[in-house]
Formats: C-alpha cells, structure tokens, sequence
C-alpha cells in the first residue's frame, strides 16, 4: 500500500511539474478548431475562415493549420487571442480533413485541435418527373418517381398535384428517386402533376415537368371488332383462291380459243359421244372453180333425160 502511495504522489506531481516550470510557465491546453462563419457547408469558390485557439497556457503562441497532415499556414500571436485562417474553396480537394496545433515555450512537441471537415454544397438540378404508365384506367394503382441528377445530397422532394401538396416532405440521403403511390379513382385524379426538389443551398428550390395520365381505352368492346374484320378478310382471300381455278382461268382459255380461230380459219366440230369439253378440228379443202362448173353441167344433161340420179 505504500508502495502504491508513493507512485499515485510521484505522477501528480510530474503533471504538475509538466504544466509549471521554475519561472511560473504554463502549457497550453489543447487548442478549438472552429468555423467562424459558423457551418461547414460551402459552395464553390466561397471565402471561409478557421479559427483556432487555446483557452490556458503562457503566451507567446504559435498556430498552425494543417490540411489532412499537409502544412497551409502558420500565425504568431503574443497573448491568447485566437489565430484565423482565411481560405478559399476552389475545387473538391479543399474538402478534407483540418486540424490546427498551438505551440509554445513549453510546450514544444504542441497539443493539436479537433478535426473539420467541409461540405460541399451544390445547386440541385430541375428534377424530372416520370412513371412506368402514361395511360391509366379508374381503379388503377400508378407511381410518380422525381429526381434531380445534379446537386448536393440530401435532396428533399414534395410531390403535388396542380398547386396541392399530395405528399410528405419525402429527404433522400443517395441519388435515388423519391417515389409516391397513387390510386386513380375518379376523373380528377387525371390532373397535371409535378414535384419540386431543394438542398441545403439556399435559394435553391427547383420545379419539375408537368406530368399528366391520360385515359386507357376499354378495349374489351374493340377486340371482337378486330377479330370480325379479320374473319372477313380470311374469307375474302379464301373466295378469290377458289375463283382463280373456275372462274378466270375458263374465261382465260375460252378468249385464247376464239383469238386462235380468227387467226389459223379452223372450225371445230363437236363430237356428241366425246366429253363435252372435247373441241375436235379439221380442215376443209377449197373447191376449185373447174369442178364445181363440170359438176353442174352434168347434173343438168342427166334432169333432161328424165333419169333420176342420186346425188
């Protein structure tokens, strides 16, 4: 037990001792890291300034701020008055880690601050509003999505219907869509919709496209029509298939044959015990003026005679 006594008495002492020395200095407490413009949400190309602090030690004092472990600055300061750090926001490197480290006589290794990190804000996008469906019938469920592309995280999205609010502020913290549920129930839910969507930056609230679901046809009463008119048409060719062999093609033959008769002088003879169908031609031989002449001359001599003759 005195053993222990002696080693709790030896450590508070040298806690005293770390913190006064022989002329009456004292080390600094660890220093405050703060923004003096109070929020660490930034815009592109903002002036922001730090400020960093210890609230005990001996004075003089030596700031210096650091950007994740890199130097940017160092400020002297002969009492205990806050250093400032004035930056710029340039581009989305300037979004790391800050700490500041305060120094001095005594304290030579230095105590350092808590850490900052900024946040980038930027302008949201206009939002675009969009469903599955255009068309819709009364009874129907549909769902509206709206999301902006561009803009700081989180976004909130409120969904309306001409100028009424239809929904809850619905915040996204990822790049997704806000998404609401309707249910169609009568003609007027048939409106203009549309939805807005705003950040953190401020005066920054967008509106998007209008959006509009139109009435689906009934198609219970068109599709029989459909079905009728495909019938007819089925017949219709069917019809004009038979017709070629019985119709066109005798009338085809027929208007051949008689063009063939005009041409070549043959006459046909139809043969009563042949198919009806069956044309049979031959050829008759002109009668020469001579024997035609002769022929006559005797049938007279033979009249005159009284004899009869069989022709």
């Amino acid at each position: 037990m005195f053993f222990l006594a002696v080693v709790l008495f030896y450590l508070h002492m040298s806690q005293q001792i770390q913190k006064t020395t022989a002329n009456g200095k004292e080390m600094l407490s660890n220093p405050r890291l703060i923004p003096v413009q109070g929020t660490l949400n930034v815009v592109m190309k903002q002036n922001v300034s730090l400020a960093c602090y210890s609230d005990s030690g001996s004075p003089p004092v030596r700031y210096t701020l650091f950007k994740r472990n890199q130097k940017v600055s160092t400020l002297h300061r002969s009492d205990l008055t806050p250093g400032f750090f004035n930056l710029t926001i340039n581009s989305a490197s300037d979004m790391g880690e800050y700490k500041c480290k305060a120094e001095n006589n005594i304290t030579r290794r230095g105590k350092y601050s808590n850490s900052l990190n900024f946040t980038l804000i930027e302008p949201i996008s206009k939002p675009v509003l969009s469903s599955p469906t255009s068309q819709a019938k009364k009874g129907q469920n549909v769902t509206l999505s709206c999301l902006s592309e561009n803009g700081s995280l989180p976004i909130t999205y409120i969904f309306f219907k001409g100028r009424q609010n239809i929904s809850p502020p619905v915040k996204m913290p990822k790049r997704e869509a806000a998404v609401i549920f309707l249910f169609i129930n009568s003609s007027s839910d048939f409106g203009t919709y549309k939805c807005r969507a705003e950040n953190s930056f401020r005066n920054n609230t967008k509106y998007s496209n209008s959006f509009n679901f139109t009435l689906a046809e009934d198609r219970s009463h068109s599709q029989p029509l459909i079905i009728s008119l495909g019938l007819i048409l089925l017949l219709v060719i069917i019809g004009l298939a038979l017709a070629i062999p019985f119709l066109i093609l005798p009338a085809y033959k027929a208007k051949k044959i008689r063009s063939t008769r005009s041409s070549t002088g043959l006459t046909s003879i139809m043969n009563a015990e042949e198919p009806e169908n069956e044309v049979i031609y031959t050829e008759i031989e002109p009668v020469k003026p001579e024997e035609e002449y002769i022929n006559f001359s005797v049938i007279r001599r033979e009249d005159e005679k009284g004899e009869n003759w069989n022709i």
